[in-house]
């Protein structure tokens, strides 16, 4: 282990997965990957934050049948989401009984719960872990802007949080396997507007792909895609000026979870998606599959977050933010 970076000898695998996303998600670019569409923005309950819950409670489930395992099958699991106190997770997850941590990565906490997950398996502590996560777009609105009935008008650099939910089982077996992992740092460059999240969270993922690559001795050039979280356009272009600036040119190799998720101009997304969904559902709807494909043979998904609250922002703080690396290989 180097600071902050954890290369595994022992590498854990990725067991099984899903993605369970909402409606504009499913007829977004790459709706067809995805375990589930659910056409019901309510997923079936009375309230937004019902929804969320039930979205992941869905992803879990779906996970653990497609890798014929059942609650007991789990050591630990780790989950979190951006709603205040986890509830989401907490809910969605107080029937299974299995030991659990509860995380809060912002966006960021699909990587988080992997790295942490990862070391936990690597370091013989357990034989399986659940790593999960979700967001909703109306449970946010209403948590961190304003809620859906006030019609405020969004600005051109917002972005759309994903409805959405992913879940993984890591444990000992058959790939895509996890070779290395890097804890993001906290950076704040002082960007103020909520509605600009891309552009706070940018210098964060840089900084750890950077840290990443010096600290397993790799090149952008070893790897078939470099995935930020969820960025959007406007953070995925300042991404692009940062490697840049640290004479890195990913070209081609580097993309965005909120870029791909949604067709911007057809369903009005602005700046793309966002979300603690975002990368989980491109992860587990699109990119692990391909990896079992053999069509991508290392990924390195730098998931991003903003650690902030209603609170600090009415009270006029900056935005700090963070990135989780996750090296996968098939």
């Amino acid at each position: 282990m180097k600071r902050g970076t954890f290369i595994f000898e022992e590498k854990p695998s990725v067991l099984s997965f899903s993605a369970v996303v909402g409606k504009k998600e499913g007829e977004g670019p790459l709706g067809k990957f995805f375990d589930e569409v659910e056409k019901d923005s309510y997923f079936g309950q009375e309230s937004w934050e019902k929804a969320e819950s039930e979205n992941l409670r869905r992803s879990v489930a779906r996970t653990l049948k497609k890798g014929s395992f059942c609650a007991d099958d789990i050591d630990f699991v780790i989950s979190g989401d951006l709603l205040n106190q986890c509830i989401s997770s907490g809910y969605a997850l107080r029937s299974l009984g299995i030991p659990f941590f509860g995380v809060y990565g912002a966006c960021s906490t699909m990587a988080e719960s992997m790295v942490l997950g990862a070391t936990m398996i690597s370091g013989g502590f357990a034989k399986r872990v659940l790593c999960a996560t979700s967001s909703n777009f109306c449970s946010a609105e209403k948590q961190f802007r304003t809620p859906l009935e006030y019609g405020g008008q969004r600005t051109p650099n917002a972005q759309w949080t994903v409805t959405g939910s992913g879940s993984v089982v890591l444990g000992n077996g058959d790939g895509p396997f996890i070779d290395s992992a890097t804890c993001g740092r906290i950076i704040d460059l002082g960007v103020c507007d909520i509605a600009n999240m891309g552009a706070a969270m940018a210098p964060a993922f840089v900084d750890s792909i950077i840290r990443h690559l010096k600290a397993t001795g790799t090149d952008v050039s070893d790897y078939d895609l470099i995935l930020s979280g969820d960025l959007g356009l406007v953070g995925k272009n300042i991404a692009i000026e940062l490697f840049e600036k640290e004479a890195l040119s990913p070209g081609d190799r580097y993309n965005d979870c909120g870029a791909m998720i949604f067709d911007n101009k057809a369903q009005d997304t602005h700046a793309g998606g966002s979300g603690c969904g975002c990368a989980a559902s491109v992860l587990c709807g699109y990119i692990l599959p391909k990896m079992r494909e053999g069509k991508l043979k290392r990924v390195l998904l730098g998931a991003t977050g903003a650690l902030m609250s209603p609170t600090s922002t009415m009270q006029g703080e900056s935005i700090p933010s963070i990135s989780h690396i996750v090296s996968l290989q098939a």
